[in-house]
Order: structure tokens, then C-alpha cells, then sequence
């Protein structure tokens, strides 16, 4: 890849942050491959992602699991067989529905998430904390933007409205 120049030679900034956006992605990727490897019950990262996926939304139907992975329902099936066979998820008859059935975390499941999410949080904060004290606040304006320009939704400041993952839970009520 080439660097692109403006007319009067600066770098183009567009470029500058994307390789630098990678980088950090590699690295987020790592410690998320660790902390993964941390815990005694093995899962692949895919099926994690179903498993947070669950941990966030509840229970679900199966069209909505593919939906929210981005893959199609049979790839989903096969996903959740696995972890329904290992007891990280379960599956019940919609009672409002009786011909659906539904999706959702076992204990053991909810377990494994709160594990390798305690892990992930651990290691990001030994970087974080590695990080001048100055330069963290650009650092939270500078990823704030980024999430933001992703569509993802802001963080309240109170940790009694996040879900364990960092994501704001939708249990949580705003009067309190």
C-alpha cells in the first residue's frame, strides 16, 4: 500500500488511522485468543461469539442468533448443537409458540462467558495501563468516535447499567 499525499504533502489521515485501527485490531484479537485459551472449557472463538451473543440478547430463536452472527440458520444450528452437546446452551419449546423453539445460555454457558470476559478485561487493562496517563483520554475520545461511526451504541458511565461484556444492558432501567 502506498501513502497517499494531500496538495500541499501531508499525509492522508484516513490512511494513517486505518493502519493504526488494524494494529490495535490485531492486538484486541490476541488478547481475545488468550483469554479463550485461559479458561478450562474450550470453546472456539466463533462459538463464543454465539455464546456472548446470547449473554446479551437472552433468549432467542435460531433465525435471530443467525441473524445477529450474520451467518445462515444451518451454520447457526451447527453452532449451537455443539454447544448444547458441551452443556454451554439449551433448547426449549417457545411456550407462546409451541412449533418454535427457543435458544438460550446454560449456567455453565453464562460461566464461561463471565471467564473469558473477565480475562479480556484484565489483559486490556495491564495495556491500558501501560499507556501514559495523558494519552488515555485521546485514546477514549479517539475509539469513542470510532464506535460511534460503527453505529455501536455509547457506554453509560454506571457500571450497574452495563452488561458484563461492557455493552449497556438492556435489563438495565433508566429510572432508578
Amino acid at each position: 500500500m502506498t501513502e497517499r499525499t494531500n496538495p500541499v504533502g501531508a499525509t492522508d489521515d484516513v490512511d494513517a488511522v486505518t493502519r493504526a485501527v488494524l494494529t490495535a485490531s490485531r492486538v484486541l484479537v490476541a488478547v481475545s485468543a488468550r483469554s479463550l485459551a485461559a479458561v478450562e472449557d474450550r470453546v472456539t472463538l466463533p462459538q463464543f461469539r454465539l455464546l456472548v451473543t446470547l449473554s446479551t440478547h437472552g433468549t432467542a430463536k435460531l433465525v435471530e442468533v443467525a441473524e445477529w452472527l450474520g451467518v445462515n440458520p444451518s451454520t447457526a444450528m451447527r453452532m449451537v448443537d455443539r454447544l448444547i452437546a458441551v452443556g454451554f446452551a439449551d433448547r426449549q419449546i417457545n411456550p407462546r409458540n409451541r412449533r418454535e423453539t427457543m435458544l438460550a445460555l446454560t449456567e455453565r454457558g453464562r460461566r464461561i462467558v463471565e471467564e473469558v470476559t473477565t480475562h479480556r478485561r484484565a489483559e486490556i487493562a495491564t495495556i491500558v495501563e501501560r499507556v501514559a496517563p495523558a494519552q488515555r483520554a485521546v485514546l477514549v475520545d479517539a475509539l469513542t468516535a470510532f464506535a460511534e461511526a460503527a453505529g455501536e451504541p455509547a457506554v453509560p458511565r454506571s457500571a450497574q447499567d452495563l452488561h458484563p461484556l461492557g455493552w449497556p444492558d438492556p435489563s438495565a432501567t433508566t429510572n432508578r
